[in-house]
Parts: structure tokens; sequence; C-alpha cells
């Protein structure tokens, strides 16, 4: 099968893009970011897109392919509700109808966050967003849509994360996320079981439109 991922600089995204680039059922990677990854390979494409909000320019070169792993995000600090809207929102909103337009078999799989506000209606300007991006992907006529919400997240592989506050926790606290999953499994998930886990999800399916962490440890198993 042949992928499109967006936000493969960002650490979920790269772990994504990884495990996609080593699997045997995955044949070919579109990546589409502002710049070009440090990372070449026989089955990745990228191509620079600056304009988020439009696809048209390069329409013709996103045809022919089976899934969309939709990684882009933002952190909310220091933004207000229209500005994160517009990346997290209308960013992924325009992607998506542009490439279930051309692609119309096509499985999407987006990553939103635990404490996603599904009603929409909540006290969380971020989880409410998150849930209207959610909502509104299922709503639109994929194939398969799948929400993935992974929680605390491991970042393997020499991923680093772009955010500095992330980046911080990880290299100061990491040994307290490794004790929160040694004292509860379910709740934390690793970059690689991300990736195996919409390769599989893709291929085979699920019975889960929400896809939380222990839904991910069992995708990522099955592959």
């Amino acid at each position: 099968m042949k992928v499109v991922i967006t936000g493969a600089s960002g650490m979920v995204g790269r772990g994504v893009l990884l495990e996609c680039l080593d699997h045997e059922s995955v044949t070919g990677v579109l990546t589409i970011g502002r710049s070009t990854l440090d990372i070449s390979h026989p089955k990745l494409r990228q191509i620079v897109h600056k304009d988020f909000a439009d696809y048209s320019s390069i329409g013709s070169e996103l045809t022919g392919y089976d899934a969309c792993y939709l990684c882009m995000g933002v952190s909310v600090a220091g933004l207000k509700e229209d500005e994160y809207k517009e990346i997290t929102y209308n960013y992924t909103l325009a992607l998506g109808q542009k490439l279930l337009d051309l692609n119309p078999e096509m499985t999407c799989i987006y990553v939103s966050g635990e404490g996603t506000d599904s009603t929409e209606q909540g006290r969380s300007m971020w989880a409410r967003v998150k849930g209207k991006t959610e909502n509104d992907l299922l709503a639109l006529g994929f194939k398969q849509a799948f929400m993935f919400r992974p929680g605390a997240i491991i970042p393997l592989r020499g991923i680093k994360s772009r955010t500095k506050l992330y980046q911080f926790i990880y290299d100061y606290f990491m040994w307290l996320i490794k004790l929160v999953k040694f004292l509860s499994p379910n709740s934390v998930v690793n970059t690689t079981q991300i990736g195996l886990a919409m390769i599989t999800a893709t291929l085979q399916g699920y019975g889960e439109k929400v896809v939380r962490p222990k839904d991910i440890i069992i995708l990522s198993e099955l592959n």
C-alpha cells in the first residue's frame, strides 16, 4: 500500500514514517511538509508545501494512495482559539477532503490526544477543537477512519520532540513516564507502537473508531 504522512518532522510523525519505511506492506510514502526531512529512502517522496489551507496546486501528486496518516499538530501554548483552530482543524480538514476526493477508498488516521472532547462543548479549548476535528473527519466518508488518542508517548529510535517543554520532560523525567508504564502498562505507548498500529488498522481494520492507548498496543502486536 502507499501512504501519505503529514507532520513527519514531529515526534509522532517521525515515528510513523520510520515504521512505514521499514514495513514490507508499505510500498511508497509521501510526506507533505514545509521543508524537506533529513532522511532519504527508496520508498520516500517528499513534497514541500507552504499553504496548508489549499492543496489544489499539488492535487495531481496526491492520487493513488491507500491511507493518510495525519500527524501534523501544534502546541496550544500561547495560541488563541482561532489560531489553534486554523492549524488543528482547518488545515487537517482541507487535506482530508482533498485526499478523499482523489482517493475514495482511502483510510484516514488522525493523531488526536487523550482528553479530546467529542461533545465539542467542554471548557478546554484544545479539547473542543480536537473533538470537532475528529468528528468532522469521521463524517467525511472515508472507507475507514480512526482517531488515535495515544496519551503519554515514549519516543524510540533516537526521535526527539520539537516542542521544547516536551523534550525537557523526556530528558529529565523519562524515569517517571517509565514508572507510569510499569504501574499502568496500557496507559503509555511508544512511537513504534503507534506506527505499527496505524499500518495494522489500515490493512486489517479495527472495531473502534476512537483508538486509545490500549487499542494501540493491541493493534501493534497484531502486526
